[in-house]
């Protein structure tokens, strides 16, 4: 199974705040844009997908309103 370098923004949406969280993981999977899908819970689920000519992938998400981006980079 291949392996990722995963790195998770959480966008914060409060004004004057141009701060983010920022995650960093490791994780294998075969589909990272279904590790994405599983990992968000929620009624309301919008996913865009870019996949680089590198070989990374950007998923930018927006579920319930939370914007999150996560980019894979294989390892």
């Amino acid at each position: 199974m291949p392996e990722y370098e995963m790195v998770r923004e959480i966008k914060n949406l409060c004004k004057n705040n141009q701060m983010r969280d920022v995650l960093i993981e490791e994780i294998e999977t075969d589909d990272p844009v279904e590790y994405v899908r599983n990992l968000l819970k929620g009624e309301q689920i919008e996913i865009a997908v870019d996949r680089k000519n590198d070989g990374s992938i950007v998923v930018d998400t927006v579920c319930d309103g939370l914007m999150q981006t996560f980019s894979f980079t294989r390892i």
